[in-house]
């Protein structure tokens, strides 16, 4: 299996809803560092896993609809937990379409795979992966 990852990140505020959350029950901000993995079994005919370039303003593309934003007031996530393993599964969900979309170019339609990972720190950290 190959793989490539691209990383960025996403600033946020959010609050959760009961007690297992704590204090993270009242509005706090949360910065992640986001590494999006794709994975292939072959190389495309370039030689590549997908195109580096591509994949890094996808994810940015997918994150500026999160970026300085409190995720409570946006209506897509009404009544939602955001958690940092729910974020990962939008954020993968969101490349997935892109992919099939085309936006990553003809060649990465032959993408088995993708991997985000939301670092909250650098201690705690949680993934989402799809098949595609």
């Amino acid at each position: 299996m190959f793989s490539i990852t691209v990383r960025d990140h996403v600033m946020v505020a959010h609050s959760f809803r009961g007690e297992v959350f704590g204090p993270a029950q009242r509005l706090h901000g949360a910065t992640f560092v986001v590494d999006a993995r794709f994975k292939r079994t072959d190389l495309d005919p370039d030689n590549i896993v997908v195109d580096i370039g591509l994949a890094t303003r996808r994810l940015r593309a997918v994150l500026d609809g999160l970026n300085y934003r409190n995720l409570d007031e946006e209506p897509v996530f009404a009544g939602v937990n955001t958690s940092t393993e729910f974020l990962a599964r939008h954020i993968a969900d969101r490349l997935a379409e892109d992919v099939r979309a085309g936006e990553l170019g003809e060649h990465a339609r032959g993408l088995t795979g993708i991997e985000v990972t939301l670092h909250e720190s650098h201690v705690a950290w949680a993934s989402y992966e799809l098949a595609l």
